[in-house]
């Protein structure tokens, strides 16, 4: 990311939709499927409240700035409606370490008096070697790597979206060990939360992708949900927001109906594309004429539904999956502009 050490990634496999694949694997066993789902606190929103962290030195903003010195003043107009929003740092593994990144961004939006939004994405196997393939090399890498990251936290206020597509692709079968997995996860949530200001969601995939809840719901606590805040739902897909919230509380009530959310909406203003390709690639990778959606905010109004984050960095490519498109997690700042266009 310009003007930061932080490392933003795009996710490919989390826009995945294709349903939950035929004969996988169930999840969970008998002790995680009963396991009791974490109570929220007295206000029901641990975010209520809070105002959430603007990096001054993100892609928009650096792009911002460069357009205008360029002449190109209302295309940068058009693309401030970026840049002038909460988005989240994506953290995963690189050479530098992981403690150091995430200290520079909550220490910058500390000293800014509000919160930001952290995603930790580096287990192991990840993204099942697609687009976003990567991750720790192993389990004991990802158990150091986690604890690395919260004492970068350090006590201060952080949202943290935990591992996009990894309970997901527990459901669809892909992990290579589900039980590591799932024990990694819970690992993690735990480590966060020892932290004492982290506010933590586990990633549940998208309402495209994942359509038994009750499968969905056993992974989740199997991945242990009820340890963190609540789960997070529609990250770096398209799926509209009513559909995220119905389809978050039905997740909820498998859950025993308390568990709280926050949706992704940085790019669902049009929702997604009908059918499974567009021009040659899966729908749910750059596909044309989508919008921004739902501004970022911790008063949704909505039962349960704790925010409305752009935890997707609108702008980087999910993946080079058309001929000229960039790798997964670079900056693409004509494909920004033609989000922010309709905004």
């Amino acid at each position: 990311m310009a003007g930061t050490t932080a490392v933003a990634l795009a996710v490919a496999g989390c826009g995945r939709d294709e349903p939950a694949a035929p004969g996988a694997p169930p999840v969970g066993s008998p002790s995680a499927s009963v396991a009791p789902v974490r109570t929220p606190g007295a206000n029901g929103n641990p975010l209520a409240g809070r105002t959430l962290y603007v990096d001054p030195a993100s892609d928009a903003a650096a792009q911002v700035a460069q357009w205008t010195a360029q002449g190109r003043v209302a295309d940068a107009r058009t693309l401030a409606r970026i840049a002038d929003r909460p988005i989240a740092t994506w953290m995963t593994g690189g050479p530098t370490p992981v403690r150091a990144r995430v200290d520079e961004v909550v220490g910058r939006a500390a000293t800014s008096g509000r919160v930001p939004v952290l995603v930790a994405y580096n287990i192991p196997h990840r993204d099942c070697g697609n687009f976003s393939a990567g991750g720790a090399g192993s389990a004991a890498e990802y158990r150091a790597w986690i604890r690395e990251f919260a004492a970068g936290i350090d006590h201060r206020p952080a949202v943290v979206v935990v591992e996009p597509d990894a309970v997901a692709h527990l459901v669809d079968g892909c992990a290579d060990d589900a039980a590591q997995r799932a024990a990694l996860l819970r690992d993690a949530i735990a480590v966060l939360k020892d932290t004492g200001s982290a506010v933590v969601y586990l990633d549940a995939g998208n309402p495209g992708w994942i359509t038994d809840t009750d499968r969905l719901a056993r992974a989740l606590r199997r991945a242990g949900v009820a340890g963190a805040d609540g789960f997070a739902l529609n990250v770096s897909n398209f799926v509209g927001t009513a559909e995220n919230i119905a389809f978050g509380h039905r997740v909820s009530d498998e859950l025993g109906g308390a568990t709280h959310f926050v949706i992704d909406t940085s790019r669902n203003g049009a929702g997604p594309v009908p059918g499974s390709e567009i021009a040659g690639g899966p729908r749910w990778c750059n596909p044309p004429g989508r919008a921004l959606g739902v501004a970022p905010t911790t008063e949704t109004g909505r039962a349960r539904v704790d925010a409305y984050l752009w935890i997707k960095n609108p702008g980087d490519s999910d993946g080079a999956c058309r001929a000229g498109e960039p790798a997964a997690g670079q900056w693409w700042p004509e494909y920004a502009l033609e989000l922010a266009r309709p905004a």
